[in-house]
C-alpha cells in the first residue's frame, strides 16, 4: 500500500479542505473515501442521534477491511476511528486561509444550490443571518478544535502516524507522493 497506510483519518476545521484531501488520497491509493458528514446528516439538517451515528460509522468502517480514508471532526466517534488508523493527516492551515476558503465555498454552494448530505443545501440566510452559521461556528470553535484534536491524539489509544500540514504547498507535496506505486500518478 502507500506510505500513509491503508486506514487514514483526515482532521481539520470546517473549510480546511478535509473532504477534498481525503477524496484525493482515496483516489490516489485506490481505497474508499468515508465522509462522516454524509453519515451524520439527514434531510432538513436533522442530525442523527449520537448512538445511531456511532453504530452507522462502525458498520461503514467494517465494510472496508482493506482500508479507507475517513474525514470528519466528530469527537463522538473519534474513539472508533482513531484506534484503527495507520495515519492521521491533520490540516492545520492558518485561520485566515481556512475562513476565506469556507466563506468562498459557502457562497458558491448557496448560489449554485449544491446538494449536500441528506439532500441539504447551504443558504446565504443560514450562513450570514443565523445562530447556526457555519462561519460563526468556525470563529467560535477554532481554538477548541485544535485543543480537542491534540488531546484526543494523546488520550485515545492509537498507533497512527500524525502528519501535520500547515499550507496548501505542504498538502500538494503530500498528495504528489501518493499513488499505487508511490509515484504520485494515482
Amino acid at each position: 500500500m502507500s506510505e500513509v497506510g491503508s486506514r487514514i483519518v483526515v482532521y481539520g476545521p470546517a473549510g480546511s479542505g478535509k473532504t477534498t484531501v481525503a477524496a484525493s488520497i482515496a483516489g490516489s491509493i485506490g481505497i474508499p473515501h468515508i465522509e462522516l458528514d454524509a453519515i451524520f446528516w439527514l434531510p432538513d439538517w436533522v442530525s442523527k442521534s449520537w448512538e445511531q451515528f456511532r453504530e452507522d460509522v462502525s458498520i461503514v468502517l467494517a465494510q472496508y477491511p482493506e482500508g479507507w480514508v475517513c474525514d470528519g471532526n466528530y469527537s463522538h466517534v473519534r474513539d472508533l476511528v482513531l484506534p484503527m488508523a495507520d495515519t492521521v493527516i491533520w490540516l492545520r492551515l492558518p485561520f485566515p486561509v481556512v475562513f476565506w476558503q469556507l466563506l468562498r465555498r459557502t457562497v458558491s454552494r448557496s448560489v449554485k444550490k449544491e446538494v449536500l448530505w441528506g439532500n441539504n443545501y447551504e443558504s446565504l440566510r443560514l450562513a450570514f443571518f443565523s445562530r447556526d452559521s457555519l462561519l460563526l461556528y468556525v470563529i467560535r470553535r477554532w481554538r477548541r478544535h485544535q485543543r480537542l484534536i491534540k488531546r484526543d491524539l494523546k488520550e485515545i489509544p492509537n498507533q497512527a502516524r500524525v502528519i501535520e500540514l500547515h499550507s496548501a504547498k505542504e498538502i500538494e507535496a503530500l498528495l504528489n507522493t501518493l499513488g499505487p506505486d508511490g509515484s504520485g500518478t494515482g
